[in-house]
């Protein structure tokens, strides 16, 4: 079959069903995704999407094949064919019977259209029967599908078939499938429905049959005052007139008129028809044309019969007058026989010729009025013939020349049809290369930076209030790389990294970076989430897992990571603008680095700040490690994170059903945890207040601050903290950088004392009940409830403490 054939069908498959179920269909079939017009495709193809559309939609073969010939009529108007198909009959049985004219007519354009045969039987008791003739067996459901569309759109009318019999017949020559279907034409369908009579409208019925009697006084008054034959009407508008007064009966009460003897001599007949045969019951040839004595000479011998030197090409029907009868209504094709052509032609190209075949009952023989089947100029050379040799009224000259045109805009289509797909293939393969370097973006960069920076936009740096960052490092690496290959150290770091590379995708969280054995995660940034202590959390579990499953080219043995996490305020944004990177900027770094460096082989190491979040979410056994001594942090106290208490190792690591971890966000700002008061931290306030009262006795010429806690909720909206954050240095000496310095505080605070003119100062000491972001020194003033407040100058704006807490997490209590 051509392309034309399965691009219905696909075209079938995605109007109804959708694009989806058409992509499903194809890869069931094992075909391809599109089809060209004019290329052959297997039989095979057609024939295995039916089966698979079957067995998809659960439906039998006639069921598809109905609703195929349905769509494929549509298909065709479509497609241009709508003016030629309504022009094929006045009637269906016409229609029938000139589908083979059609399909011979396309065969012209479709060369090697093998398309199946119909013929009208019309018997005794009024029975009409449609015989149908295919190559392909078991589509003969399509022909029901077809009619009774054809009925219902050309012909306002309705068509029943059924199959009486389904044979291989005999006079066939290819044992070819033959169908016939008894067909019932309906009354035409009524295109206005009739309105059921309600009550009361009888009057209304009357008047409108009164005013439909007065139209048609109306218009029989017109007609009688028009003159019987004006003098100054054209021809064609009598002709016209007497066609609309008739109604359009003219031809049905057309007899025609025939002459009592034949006014043509046999040599003008035979010059005049160069191509036609008169041949009897018994095949035997009686008078020829000119040209076809021209080009086959034998049939100038007297008594050979027509079988001799031709056979029949369509319709396929065994060559006696019988078949020849039953199929009287079809386009008949002959072709010559090669071998009984003269010795100079049998090298050219067979003949082909076309045309009609009519019983004349009188003379008791069959006449085939038939011209040359011939596509194109070239098959015209190739056969040794030429315009003169056709008649002038044969319009097989225009054909020739008219579809010598079409030959060439049909090739033409061909190519741009072949440079199409050529191009939706390019373009299939540019989008998946697309992809692909999106996705390699994607992986360097956040999803929305890297569609900003793609735009051209210019990326701005955010701030994120409250994030989790993770490091990770492997222990002992710098004695491994010392011992070791750099392949095996490239393989081992690919093990590892591959596998926690998986874990981001499970936790959803932000992979910022690898830098040699170190390994950086941060949680809520991109995207902020409340869980994303927990998210970390998981992941740094997951990633003591995975450190397990390498090991080391070394001692053979599974390696051992560090782990470090902290909570705090980030700014992010894109770095560089050659291979940009999208980086993290704040002290919570250093600290998160700082808990890495610190920690314990095969431990997940907690700043204090990260245990706050995590401890009231009830789902994590935490270990407290107790205070240490961070570099450039002073002492702080911190925990071990040991296991999930609610999820198994298994789904930490995903290998449960694949999917990605799922997380409950928290209704609530974590940070607003911190603000909750507990019961320890009241009795941390009663406490702090006895220390001040004690603080306040020995600072004499201090100013006192009455009821001052450290607890957030203790604190009166009249205390105001003014405050700066400046990096801390190694050494006293090094004040000297600072524009403020921890100045005084009340309570638990820390004290330094500072000549700010000098640089000179000490070291700040700690107390508890401060502790200070690590890395930061921040300087701070607190004012009285009676409105004193000692302060030194500087452009810092006043915060309350609250927020200070919440929005900075500066100051933490009852640790």
């Amino acid at each position: 079959m051509y392309g034309f054939i399965n691009t219905c069908l696909k075209s079938l498959v995605i109007e109804r069903f959708g694009e989806e179920t058409w992509e499903k269909l194809r890869l069931m079939a094992g075909v391809q995704e599109t089809f060209m017009t004019y290329e052959i495709y297997d039989d095979v193809i057609t024939l295995r999407l039916v089966q698979e559309a079957c067995k998809m939609l659960d439906v039998s073969s006639e069921v598809v094949l109905k609703l195929f010939g349905e769509y494929f009529f549509s298909f065709c108007k479509m497609s241009g064919y709508d003016t030629m198909l309504r022009t094929l009959g006045g009637n269906l049985v016409e229609f029938i019977e000139n589908l083979d004219a059609l399909h011979s007519y396309l065969a012209l354009s479709y060369e090697a259209m093998n398309a199946p045969s119909f013929r009208v039987e019309r018997m005794d008791d009024g029975r009409i029967l449609l015989h149908y003739y295919s190559d392909r067996k078991g589509l003969y459901h399509i022909v029901p599908g077809i009619i009774e569309a054809v009925a219902k759109d050309f012909f306002d009318s309705e068509v029943t078939m059924t199959i009486l019999n389904q044979s291989e017949e005999d006079e066939r020559t290819g044992k070819k499938e033959h169908v016939v279907f008894h067909m019932v034409q309906n009354e035409k369908v009524a295109k206005r429905k009739a309105q059921p009579r309600q009550k009361g409208s009888d009057e209304e019925i009357q008047a409108e049959k009164e005013n439909k009697e007065e139209t048609m006084k109306r218009m029989k008054a017109r007609y009688a005052s028009l003159q019987l034959c004006p003098r100054k009407r054209s021809p064609w508008e009598i002709v016209r007139s007497i066609v609309m007064l008739g109604q359009g009966n003219l031809r049905q009460s057309f007899n025609p008129s025939y002459p009592k003897r034949l006014w043509i001599e046999e040599q003008a007949f035979c010059n005049a028809f160069p191509f036609h045969i008169v041949f009897d019951q018994d095949l035997v040839v009686k008078q020829t044309g000119v040209n076809i004595q021209k080009f086959v000479p034998g049939l100038q011998t007297a008594g050979i019969h027509l079988n001799e030197y031709f056979t029949i090409v369509h319709p396929e029907v065994i060559f006696n007058i019988q078949s020849i009868k039953k199929f009287i209504n079809s386009q008949f094709v002959l072709k010559t026989k090669r071998e009984m052509l003269p010795e100079i032609n049998q090298n050219q190209a067979t003949l082909k010729l076309r045309g009609q075949m009519m019983w004349m009952e009188s003379l008791n023989c069959m006449i085939y009025l038939c011209s040359p089947k011939l596509r194109s100029l070239q098959e015209l050379e190739e056969r040794g013939l030429h315009l003169a040799d056709i008649a002038q009224h044969d319009t097989t000259r225009d054909l020739i020349l008219l579809n010598q045109q079409r030959l060439a805009e049909i090739e033409l289509s061909n190519q741009l049809e072949r440079k199409k797909e050529e191009l939706r293939i390019l373009s299939r393969n540019l989008e998946i290369e697309k992809q692909k370097s999106e996705k390699l973006l994607y992986a360097m960069l956040p999803t929305h930076v890297a569609n900003q920076l793609k735009d051209g936009k210019r990326v701005e740096a955010g701030e994120f209030k409250v994030c989790t960052i993770l490091f990770s490092d492997v222990v002992t690496f710098t004695n491994i790389c010392a011992a070791c290959e750099p392949i095996q150290i490239v393989n081992m770091l690919n093990a590892m990294y591959s596998r926690f590379d998986r874990l981001t995708n499970i936790h959803s969280v932000y992979k910022v970076e690898t830098i040699g054995d170190a390994y950086m995660v941060v949680g809520g940034v991109p995207v902020p989430t409340d869980t994303h202590a927990e998210r970390v959390a998981n992941f740094a579990l997951g990633m003591r897992i995975a450190a397990r499953e390498v090991v080391s080219p070394i001692t053979g043995q599974p390696i051992q990571i560090r782990v470090g996490l902290h909570t705090g305020p980030v700014l992010a944004g894109v770095v560089g603008e050659k291979m940009p990177r999208y980086c993290l900027f704040g002290d919570t770094v250093n600290t998160a680095s700082r808990m890495e460096s610190h920690g314990v082989p095969d431990h997940v190491h907690l700043s204090p700040f990260t245990y706050s979040v995590l401890k009231d979410k009830g789902i994590f056994e935490i270990a407290e490690r107790g205070e240490i001594e961070v570099k450039g942090k002073g002492l702080m106290k911190t925990y071990f994170l040991l296991k999930n208490l609610q999820k198994s190792d298994e789904e930490i690591m995903g290998l449960v059903d694949r999917e990605t971890f799922v997380y409950q966000e928290d209704p609530e700002d974590v940070t607003d945890d911190q603000n909750e008061v507990s019961p320890e931290d009241t009795n941390c306030g009663l406490k702090e207040e006895e220390k001040k009262e004690e603080e306040v006795e020995n600072q004499k010429n201090r100013t006192p601050s009455p009821s001052l806690s450290l607890c957030p909720g203790k604190i009166s909206p009249d205390h105001l903290i003014q405050f700066d954050i400046t990096p801390a240095y190694e050494s006293p000496t090094d004040f000297k950088h600072l524009h403020n310095a921890l100045q005084e505080t009340v309570g638990d605070f820390s004290v330094v004392d500072t000549d700010l003119s000098s640089g000179k100062g000490n070291s700040p000491r700690r107390f508890p009940g401060l502790l200070v972001q690590p890395s930061f020194i921040c300087t701070c003033w607190l004012s009285a409830g009676d409105g004193r407040q000692q302060n030194h100058p500087t452009e810092k704006a006043n915060l309350p403490l609250e927020k200070l807490i919440t929005y900075y997490g500066l100051f933490s209590c009852g640790n």
